[in-house]
């Protein structure tokens, strides 16, 4: 019988480049017992980095995933990896942040019902009660946490609702706010933000405008991991479209949502599915 996807576990490594990586990875595995069932790798010859994904079936183990464990992190030492090792079970708790624009949460929340992002959406928080309708549809939490009390406040407060929850994923669903490097530190890499712009072109406020007023022929988005410098994060998903003299701003706005839902369901789905290394400032995807 096939495993599923329940049953997964994936190995994410990433190391200086050297001979044997891949056999000694193998090795420990098949040693063990477990069925390798996926396996992409990259190099960056200018960085001369290696970076590794490996889904694997550990449920017919000859041994224990304690012994496994051990194995990879022998392997580890060995070549100087940095390495995570992700079960499937449980599903990750994933939390939405929103203010009032309606359509990335709508998509993320329909997607959810749909089965195509594979978690557990504990709660919606906001900052404006606009949305509390689109939460209520879907029969997911909403909580509201206003900034008219201070940006500080609401951060320790959406903090305190994250750690009640045990988020693993904030996603920010067209979430108005900048945040603080005291509210992304304990996420590092765990907050996905879809910016309304192909970056970095057009930063800031009114891109759609500036974009009909220089006359473009392609529009996009981004999305990518929250750093404490705005808009600066490791890229993970981008698309574009196209746009003539013909459109105008609401054409562009029209035509910007639509990327905006597809890409930032794009870049939950990658994380989702444990597809994403991060080094430095930049992201491998193993789509």
């Amino acid at each position: 019988m096939p495993p599923t996807d329940a049953s997964l576990a994936t190995l994410l490594v990433s190391c200086p480049d050297a001979k044997g990586i891949v056999a000694a990875l193998a090795q420990v595995l098949y040693g063990h017992g477990a069925n390798i069932v996926e396996a992409d790798q990259h190099t960056d010859d200018l960085a001369g980095q290696f970076f590794q994904r490996m889904v694997f079936d550990p449920s017919e183990l000859r041994t224990d995933r304690v012994a496994v464990e051990t194995g990879i992190r022998d392997v580890a030492e060995r070549f100087g990896m940095t390495y995570r090792l992700l079960y499937r079970t449980p599903r990750k708790k994933v939390a939405l942040f929103a203010s009032r624009y309606p359509h990335c949460l709508y998509d993320l929340l329909w997607r959810h019902r749909l089965g195509e992002l594979d978690c557990d959406i504990r709660l919606v928080v906001a900052n404006h009660p606009d949305l509390e309708g689109v939460a209520a549809q879907f029969g997911v939490p909403f909580h509201v946490v206003p900034m008219t009390d201070g940006k500080a406040q609401a951060e320790r407060r959406a903090l305190s609702l994250l750690a009640e929850h045990g988020i693993d994923l904030v996603v920010f669903a067209r979430y108005m706010q900048i945040v603080s490097p005291e509210f992304v530190r304990p996420y590092e890499s765990r907050v996905i933000n879809i910016h309304h712009s192909f970056l970095p072109a057009f930063a800031g406020g009114r891109p759609y405008h500036q974009a009909q007023e220089r006359g473009v022929k392609l529009i996009g988005a981004t999305a990518h991991y929250v750093t404490a410098q705005l808009d600066d994060g490791p890229i993970i998903e981008q698309d574009v479209a196209r746009i003539s003299h013909r459109d105008d701003v609401d054409d562009l706005v029209r035509k910007g949502r639509d990327l905006e839902k597809v890409v930032l369901a794009r870049a939950v789905r990658l994380h989702l599915e444990d597809r994403i290394l991060v080094y430095g400032n930049k992201t491998v995807v193993f789509d």
